[in-house]
């Protein structure tokens, strides 16, 4: 990509052969995940390789490449699932027998909630209790606890970091 920046056209047909094979797989897999044929793969290659073309200028030499074709891909997978109508759907019939009763299902989760945030450490715990139960803001939350706004925030980052840890390791 640098020499075909640099006006090198062999190296950017080089290039395109290259990135349109690589392309190939992580459209194929794209498609497959969200349960569309093979048959649109090129097309979205296409797409892909054009914005890439008009968009090259964009590309940060001192970075990896392929993150920001992944990025690219990534976008125009997603227009092009778009402009196909895609939806998620799961019929909720077909789990209905599985699914507990609204009141349960607040319950559970509130008694989740609160076991998992008694799992944080107590500064933490006061931070996340503050400005995502109590609806505080971080400056506030700061003012009461001795903190600046900003530690607030990092301290509640880590927290949220850690309660999705629990989360994930608690229901595998």
């Amino acid at each position: 990509m640098r020499a075909a920046r640099k006006g090198d056209d062999e190296a950017y047909r080089r290039l395109l052969v290259l990135v349109a094979a690589w392309l190939r797989g992580v459209a194929l897999r794209g498609l497959a995940a969200a349960g569309r044929p093979r048959a649109d793969c090129e097309d979205v290659v296409q797409e892909t390789l054009l914005a890439m073309h008009l968009k090259r200028d964009t590309w940060d030499e001192t970075q990896p490449l392929q993150p920001w074709l992944r990025a690219i891909a990534r976008h125009k997978l997603v227009d092009h699932l778009r402009r196909r109508g895609f939806t998620d759907h799961v019929d909720i019939d077909d789990h209905s027998d599985t699914l507990a009763a609204p009141e349960a299902a607040e319950e559970g989760s509130a008694l989740d909630a609160r076991q998992m945030l008694g799992r944080l450490p107590e500064r933490q715990r006061r931070i996340v209790e503050g400005i995502s139960i109590e609806g505080q803001s971080a400056r506030e939350v700061g003012a009461r606890l001795g903190l600046s706004e900003g530690a607030v925030r990092v301290t509640l980052h880590r927290a949220l970091r850690t309660l999705a840890a629990v989360y994930r390791k608690d229901r595998t």
